[in-house]
């Protein structure tokens, strides 16, 4: 059964996925130069992403399911591994000069939520956006 989402329901959704974006990164980043880099996703999408959808004719649900889900895409990423992530980013500002060594719980933990949420993505993709 699909669900009909209106543009303004989409346009609602990514500005609420860009908020909850936003406050996690906020949590998650430890630095100020950390948290401006991530602040810069969201900008970046709505500056180039709507404007080159409509150059190519993608219409704007689809082009704010894919601005949502990347950002929510971000968020579980990096949510349940922050302390980590952190500590890590705060290490390499601090010691620009040496590579910290990844993670391998981190790393696996991103790459597995990250195809998991690409994977919801694509199926309900036909349920939210085709409606």
């Amino acid at each position: 059964m699909a669900v009909r989402l209106s543009t303004d329901d989409w346009w609602l959704i990514a500005f609420g996925a860009t908020v909850v974006y936003t406050a996690v990164m906020h949590w998650c980043m430890p630095t100020r130069r950390a948290r401006l880099r991530m602040f810069a996703a969201p900008l970046a999408g709505w500056l180039f992403l709507l404007p080159n959808a409509a150059v190519k004719g993608y219409s704007v649900p689809h082009t704010l399911f894919i601005h949502s889900g990347v950002l929510l895409t971000f968020v579980v990423m990096l949510a349940p591994i922050a302390r980590k992530v952190a500590a890590d980013i705060r290490e390499q500002e601090e010691k620009p000069w040496d590579r910290v060594p990844l993670n391998t719980f981190s790393l696996y933990w991103m790459a597995g939520s990250g195809t998991a949420c690409t994977a919801a993505g694509a199926y309900f993709w036909q349920y939210l956006v085709h409606g």
